[in-house]
Formats: C-alpha cells, sequence, structure tokens
C-alpha cells in the first residue's frame, strides 16, 4: 500500500475529517509516527496536537522525546509533552500504569480543545488484543477487539497493518524510534505476537485475516443483540425474574450481564454464569440477594430482578 493508498484508507473511514482538529498520541514509534503523518495530510497540520509522555522509563526516553519534538517541527505540529514518574516501589502493571496516565493527559487536553482523541492502533494490534482477550477471559466480548470509535477516542488505522505503517513511513522518509521492551517476553502481549499468532499462521495462512473478519462479523451481531436487549428491558432497569425464567439460556446471560454492566458502569462478564442461582434464589420467594461480581449485588423483591453497585465489604452471598 503505498502512501496515497494508505490516506485515501484513513479518509474514507471518516475518523480524521479535512479541516477537523485532533489530538494525536505519540510515542515516536512507526504506528504513531504514520497517524501523525496522514492527520497532517488530511486534517491540516495547524488543526493537529501532537501529545508524547515521557516516562522516563528507558535510557532511550528522552531521546524519544527529543525525536517527537523534531519531527512536529518538520511537519509544522504543535506538541504537548507531559513528564510522568511513577513511585518507587508502586504495586500494579507498568503498563496499565503508563496507558492509563497517558489516557488521563489526552483526555484532559482533548476537552481543553474540544477534539478527539486519536491512537496508532493497527489491525496488527487489534488481532493480539483478541487473542490476548481470548486466553484471558471467556465470552463473545474478547472477540470483538478495539471499536474503531469509542467516545473521544478514535482509531483511524485500524485497517491497516503495522508492516503498512512501516512502509508508509519509509516511502515518506521518516524515522521512527524503536522501543526494545515491546519485544520483550516478559509482557503477554509480546509473547502473543512472536508466540501464539506465528503458530496460528502456521496451522493456516489466512489466520491473521480471519481473526479480524470474525471480530468485525460478531461485533455486528453483537448490535443485533443488543437491540433485543434494548426491546427486552424496554428502558427500565429491572425485570421480571418469571420473564427471564421464560428466556432462552443465552437471552438470560445477556440481560443479566446488561444489568449488571449498568449498575457498575464497567464490564460483569462474570455475571452471565450465576442465571441458575439467580433463578433458583426468586424461586424461594421474598427478598434475596447474591453478590454476581465486579461489586454488584442482584437484588430479588417482589419478583422482580435488579441490579445494585455495593462496596468490597458489602459482598455476600444469597439470603433470603
Amino acid at each position: 500500500m503505498t502512501v496515497a493508498e494508505a490516506r485515501e484508507h484513513v479518509r474514507a473511514g471518516g475518523l480524521l475529517p479535512h479541516g477537523s482538529t485532533v489530538v494525536a498520541m505519540l510515542s515516536g514509534g512507526r504506528d504513531s509516527v504514520c497517524l501523525l503523518d496522514i492527520a497532517a495530510a488530511l486534517c491540516g497540520a495547524g488543526r493537529v496536537r501532537a501529545l508524547h509522555v515521557n516516562y522516563g522509563l528507558r535510557t532511550a526516553s528522552d531521546g524519544d522525546e527529543a525525536y517527537c519534538r523534531d519531527l512536529c517541527r518538520q511537519l509544522g505540529i504543535e506538541i504537548e509533552v507531559v513528564h510522568a514518574s511513577r513511585k518507587q516501589g508502586a504495586s500494579g502493571n507498568l503498563h496499565a500504569w503508563a496507558r492509563d496516565l497517558r489516557y488521563e493527559v489526552a483526555r484532559k487536553l482533548a476537552q481543553e480543545i474540544d477534539a478527539p482523541i486519536a491512537t496508532g492502533h493497527t489491525a496488527s494490534d487489534q488481532v493480539e488484543t483478541i487473542l490476548y482477550r481470548l486466553a484471558a477471559s471467556p465470552g463473545r466480548r474478547a472477540l470483538l477487539g478495539m471499536p474503531a470509535s469509542e467516545g473521544r477516542l478514535v482509531r483511524p488505522l485500524l485497517g491497516l497493518t503495522r508492516s503498512t505503517t512501516a512502509a508508509y513511513c519509509q516511502e515518506r522518509k521518516l524515522a521512527w524510534r524503536e522501543d526494545e521492551s515491546n519485544d520483550s517476553d516478559t509482557f503477554a502481549r509480546a509473547r502473543v505476537r512472536h508466540g501464539l499468532l506465528p503458530a496460528l499462521e502456521a496451522v493456516h495462512p489466512a489466520a491473521f485475516a480471519n481473526v479480524l473478519r470474525t471480530s468485525v462479523l460478531l461485533r455486528e451481531e453483537t448490535a443485533l443483540l443488543d437491540g433485543l436487549v434494548d426491546a427486552e428491558l424496554a428502558g427500565a432497569g429491572r425485570i421480571a425474574t418469571g420473564r427471564l425464567g421464560e428466556l432462552p439460556p443465552a437471552m438470560q446471560r445477556l440481560l443479566v450481564i446488561r444489568l449488571a454492566e449498568d449498575a457498575a458502569g464497567t464490564f460483569v462478564p462474570q455475571a452471565g454464569e450465576r442465571v441458575a442461582e439467580i433463578l433458583a434464589l426468586a424461586e424461594r420467594g421474598g427478598h434475596g440477594e447474591l453478590h454476581v461480581g465486579g461489586l454488584v449485588s442482584a437484588v430479588i423483591e417482589s419478583g422482580d430482578l435488579r441490579m445494585v453497585r455495593i462496596e468490597p465489604r458489602q459482598q455476600h452471598e444469597p439470603r433470603g
């Protein structure tokens, strides 16, 4: 794919319309460099604000920052650089901390200038994300991958592969920075990239394309299923347990998960595994409660099921 073809592919996606303002996340890697250059070409350099976060975690961090500043001068793009540091001895996943930090900074900047946040996620990232989630968590959502648009967040390069972004930068004579930690088997994503994906492609050469196509089909089918759930609930935050018991098991799971996740404000896929217990509790009559995971409790009263958010210390097993 040539530079012109890549730009046209992204333009056709509609996530970087001409004349729009956008915050482009810039790490200095090939994907983010490609994103920045395409955004400048489609939106106009003066409409693009680059954001680089220097975590100071690698000896090359300052070099990455210097490169990003130089690239933005070359392209005529304003850049915002944020320096961050992690407290020594802090617990938790390092990558998760860095990700949460940069998105928090990006959201603040995007709100200030009323613009979307564009990331350089590619089709290669999409496949790796799907395979990782499939291994790490059950359920249909694992196979959906990342949406192209999610609130303020847009992913204009999801139709391009990592090799395409490299070829783009080479044709444009744009250098990029390499982060050696991306290839370290210390991290699960790298093990998927260098171990699992090649193994799948050895089984079938179309494995990469098939994973992508499956995610597209499932996303379309999920929209249909979500519509059925919406119709069943009809805007209510509860459902009669008698009606729940009449429905097919798949619809029961979808309804219980929806109610749980609406209460939690986040994913609670494990709630779908508690349907049988919820129905058994309902058969006992009266008032009953059951913790279904994710700081959510199922409450049964007056023949209805609803979900409420609880604090960790309040989690409890069924009572009636």
